[in-house]
């Protein structure tokens, strides 16, 4: 058994499951792959998701340590988000998550040069 943040789990794969429960959260982590953004920036690289979602899944995903808030007093506040070592683990994961998606759509469908999802240390 596995027991976290007050909920038992069966398996692994369960814990994983229950974290990554949207499209939000993976997205949010795969474009933070590429380095500390801010809000404003996160929002317009994902441009489907509403700004209130948006800061619902930013939450959620600090409080499961997987991203780091960084706030700095200045004027106007400046926060600034990136991942933490435990969200920096998921980038093997994303890298072949992002290449299956690539060779799934060359084998049945079409890929075309506009790749907005494109991050620096892709080719």
């Amino acid at each position: 058994m596995y027991y976290i943040n007050d909920k038992e789990y069966r398996c692994s794969v369960a814990v994983t499951l229950d974290i990554f429960n949207d499209r939000w959260k993976l997205a949010i982590i795969w474009h933070l792959l590429d380095g500390e953004k801010r809000f404003k920036e996160l929002h317009e690289i994902i441009s489907e998701i509403t700004q209130k979602t948006l800061t619902i899944k930013l939450k959620e995903l600090e409080e499961k340590n997987i991203i780091h808030r960084e706030c700095f007093a200045s004027v106007p506040p400046k926060v600034v988000y990136s991942l933490t070592p435990c969200g920096e683990k998921l980038r093997p994961v994303l890298e072949e998550m992002h290449q299956w998606g690539i060779d799934y759509v060359k084998e049945f469908g079409k890929v075309t040069s506009n790749n907005p999802c494109q991050n620096t240390f892709c080719d």
